[in-house]
């Protein structure tokens, strides 16, 4: 029977040498330890806070916490947006979602099917694909509409899971306005009935991704990609119960009962697929991944910090960030590295053996010798921007420029986490160069388009 080592090494050769060879393949560093399997979990409108292991008092999740006891519990993590369609965009490319226009959308609508992820970039799978990898997405999409922009156009042997941005938890479907009547539910590129509440199903198949791919020898990259929390509100025993209203924005659904549900049915779910990899042997050489989309609504709980999604307050993009792999970092450790979305591409690659595609240079960064140990935390400057309410943000080492409306501001994020003392006028020297390092890095982002209007909801 070939080893693990000679059937990637095949697959290398014989799936993707002409690429591997072309000048827009990743270059492969020198040879070293067999490549890690990637697990990458994204929850969907989770809160900084919303996991026990980062401060929830009403409720428990044991099985996240557990990953987090073994692995980094990053504590400066964010959203590359305070929405979904933008950061999973950052998260797929590497890049400032607003590179692209799709990145644009925020959220990306049912209306329009022109817009999405352009087929054939060089997205993060599509590059872990080149190098062997097998590829599955389970779970949300919505960065584009089947056929043409969605999953498997980007890099993804396999897909599924739903298309839009939510679906009602036990039909699929939606309210015909902004999801589909009909169900969201695909299989590749195609609709397809399955009956289950949506988070046990995307457990149910990431185990089965696993199987599959320890079965034939070759590494994998899972993106499981959970709608949960996201609205509508219905936990794992509200099959039959109403779940869309005419408004999709209303404010008098669900309660902290049925969000802890909601949070707790996840959290169960992320122990059955960690459960498949010990039981597959491939637990200890498994990078998982664990963080959210953008920061919490309504329930969630992003204490310290003020504001929620669609916010670039702290609560809008400072999410849970979980970083396990047994065979490299150092468990039980809490890791103040500033870390973001468009991160995964280049730090992933590295983990694989891979560079970036150099016809498509990530704005992220490889933190892997931080996450390893190898190196200190370092300094960085991120940049944001979101059209709803005119906001715009920087943050440069502890200190943040943030601007919503006519109003702007500077905050020592290190002392004031929570953005109450506006130092503008004290730090008048450092507003001024931090909102011009914004003002540079926006001038060369795409504009938005004239008279688009965010959404607001994703």
């Amino acid at each position: 029977m070939a080893s693990r080592h000679e059937i990637s090494r095949r697959r290398v050769l014989q799936g993707a040498g002409a690429a591997l060879l072309g000048a827009a393949a990743p270059q492969l560093l020198a040879r070293g330890p067999a490549r890690p399997n990637i697990l990458f979990i994204l929850a969907d409108d989770l809160g900084y806070a919303d996991l026990s292991c980062y401060g929830r008092r009403d409720y428990r999740t044991p099985h996240l916490d557990g990953l987090a006891g073994n692995g980094l519990r990053m504590t400066q993590g964010y959203s590359n947006s305070p929405v979904c369609s933008a950061t999973r965009i950052a998260l797929i490319t590497g890049r400032y979602q607003y590179r692209l226009r799709a990145g644009l959308e925020e959220p990306i609508v049912r209306e329009d099917r022109t817009i999405g992820l352009p087929p054939g970039d060089p997205t993060l799978p599509a590059q872990l694909r080149r190098i062997g990898y097998s590829t599955a997405l389970v779970g949300k999409w919505h960065i584009g509409w089947a056929p043409e922009h969605g999953p498997l156009r980007s890099g993804y042997d396999s897909f599924f899971g739903i298309l839009p941005g939510a679906a009602d938890y036990f039909t699929h479907s939606g309210d015909g306005v902004a999801v589909p009547k009909e169900t969201s539910l695909y299989e590749g590129d195609r609709p397809v009935s399955k009956r289950g509440y949506l988070t046990s199903l995307f457990a149910d198949r990431a185990c089965e991704e696993i199987r599959k791919a320890v079965s034939a020898g070759t590494p994998f990259f899972i993106s499981l990609h959970f709608n949960a929390p996201h609205w509508p509100w219905q936990g794992p025993a509200d099959e039959g119960a109403p779940s869309w209203k005419e408004d999709l924005f209303h404010t008098d659904g669900g309660t902290m009962a049925k969000y802890a549900e909601m949070v707790t049915a996840l959290d169960s779910a992320v122990g059955r697929v960690l459960a498949e990899l010990a039981a597959a042997g491939v637990a200890e050489e498994t990078i998982v991944v664990f963080t959210s989309d953008n920061g919490g609504e309504r329930f969630s709980d992003t204490w310290p910090f003020r504001g929620e999604k669609t916010d670039l307050l702290e609560g809008g993009i400072r999410v849970p960030l979980i970083v396990s792999w047994p065979n490299r970092i150092r468990p039980g450790s809490a890791e103040g590295q500033v870390m973001i979305s468009m991160d995964w591409l280049p730090t992933l690659l590295a983990a694989a053996g891979a560079r970036p595609d150099r016809h498509a240079a990530p704005d992220g960064e490889n933190l892997l010798p931080v996450l390893t140990g190898a190196q200190e935390p370092q300094e960085r400057t991120l940049f944001w921007r979101y059209k709803n309410r005119d906001q715009a943000a920087a943050r440069s080492g502890r200190w943040k420029y943030l601007k919503v409306g006519k109003e702007e501001a500077l905050y020592d994020l290190a002392s004031d986490p929570r953005e109450r003392a506006n130092l503008r006028a004290k730090e008048k020297v450092r507003f001024a160069a931090l909102k011009e390092s914004f003002e540079r890095w926006n001038a060369a982002m795409l504009p938005y388009p004239e008279g688009s209007v965010s959404a607001g909801h994703a």
